[in-house]
Parts: C-alpha cells; sequence; structure tokens
C-alpha cells in the first residue's frame, strides 16, 4: 500500500483574480516539482465559482513537507505576494490511503 501522504491545499481568490491565483499557483508548483520527496501537484478550479482553487499534492515525506518544504524561498515568497489575490491563507489538510480499489 502507498504510504505517501495526500496534501489538500483549498484556497479562496480574491473577486475576478481567480485565473491570476492559478497562474500564479501554476508558477510556484513548477518550483516545487523539482524539491526532493515531491510526487505530483493537481491543480483544480470550481467549475460553479472560479475563485475557489484546490491543490492536490503527494508527497513521499509528511516530515519534509512540513519542515524544509515549507521553508523554501519561493514558499515564502508566494506567501508573502498572495496578499494581492488570494483571500487568505488556504485550508490545508493531510490524508493517508486507507484503501486501495482498482
Amino acid at each position: 500500500m502507498n504510504e505517501n501522504v495526500i496534501v489538500l491545499l483549498r484556497f479562496k481568490s480574491q473577486p475576478d483574480k481567480g485565473s491570476y491565483a492559478v497562474s500564479e499557483l501554476t508558477k510556484l508548483a513548477n518550483q516545487v516539482k523539482e524539491e526532493p520527496h515531491f510526487v505530483s501537484i493537481k491543480i483544480h478550479v470550481d467549475p460553479k465559482d472560479s475563485s475557489n482553487i484546490l491543490l492536490y499534492e503527494e508527497w513521499e515525506d509528511e516530515n519534509y513537507y512540513n519542515t524544509e518544504h515549507m521553508n523554501t524561498a519561493y514558499i515564502k515568497d508566494f506567501q508573502a505576494n498572495s496578499v494581492n489575490f488570494l483571500a487568505g491563507p488556504p485550508d490545508i489538510t493531510f490524508w493517508k490511503v486507507s484503501d486501495l480499489i482498482k
């Protein structure tokens, strides 16, 4: 069974800044994908409300995510710049696979 951690990040963009927020998140994801323990990121947008953005991330190491990853310069820069397009910080939750059905 896969022991990777799934990280869900729910963002809310400021009004009329959903596309810009997705663009900035995409730029960030392209930097993040070079990190150790990174597996994948999927960016989802609510088709009924483009200000709702969900990142579905998979990592090999939750401790790495919470320490080294969160302390990278580009994460800090993104957080500082996000006040220009996000309504606030994301809601972040961590998940583990309980069962895999194919």
